[in-house]
């Protein structure tokens, strides 16, 4: 039999908006670090040295600084990052400061995630356009980008799922979500039930996530067709 606190907690409304809070953190902070992650992706493939416009010297300066962030563990990235959710919005405290943090931790992964995906491209199929006479900037936006849609929703949807474990983590300092209903009202009261109904929930989100993600990629995947 579930709690009478969890019964509570569902009629205040408190898990429907730990949920809300949950995906709305997840989704905000994958839309932006898609906006900053996939340009940076992109440049860190077109300039490495087997790129269509090989730049070796920022290709390192753009892989040391992604590797620096990618590097820190995600706990201590959000610490230190408060001063620039405070800049930036205002409050080091709440889910705007968290979103704030998630962007600046998943921007570099998803840069890695982005490179991955551009270098499964076939070579041919690049080599074709160049001797075609087509532009590094063509290049990129109608070829490389389109070969790889596939790999590339593949990897927004690892993206998203990593970034919803650190939104649980966000908890820890001030961040809203399930992530906190699990640390406030079960781990810090020794109730269990609440602790996996948080879990079961977040899986359930995972679960969605993940098979919208697939059934996507395997649509726009001309391979398989």
């Amino acid at each position: 039999m579930l709690s009478e606190m969890l019964h509570q907690l569902w009629e205040n409304g408190v898990i429907q908006r730990g949920i809300w809070e949950t995906v709305y953190m997840t989704v905000i902070s994958t839309a932006i670090s898609y906006i900053i992650g996939l340009p940076l992706g992109l440049l860190l493939c077109v300039t490495d040295r087997d790129g269509i416009h090989p730049i070796p010297w920022l290709n390192k300066i753009l892989g040391f600084i992604v590797n620096v962030f990618r590097s820190m563990p995600f706990i201590i990235l959000m610490i230190a990052v408060l001063p620039v959710a405070k800049l930036v919005v205002g409050t080091s405290m709440g889910n705007k400061a968290m979103i704030v943090a998630l962007v600046i931790a998943a921007a570099p992964y998803v840069a890695r995630m982005v490179e991955s995906s551009i270098k499964e491209v076939d070579k041919g199929v690049i080599e074709a356009a160049q001797a075609m006479g087509t532009s590094s900037s063509k290049i990129i936006y109608k070829v490389l980008v389109p070969e790889a849609k596939p790999s590339l929703i593949v990897g927004a949807v690892i993206s998203m799922v990593t970034i919803l474990g650190y939104s649980a983590m966000a908890a820890t300092i001030g961040g809203g979500g399930l992530g906190m209903i699990a640390i406030t009202y079960g781990y810090q009261r020794y109730n269990d039930d609440i602790i996996w109904i948080c879990v079961i929930l977040t899986i359930i989100i995972v679960q969605i996530i993940q098979e919208a993600g697939m059934h996507i990629a395997h649509r726009i995947d001309k391979r398989i067709r």
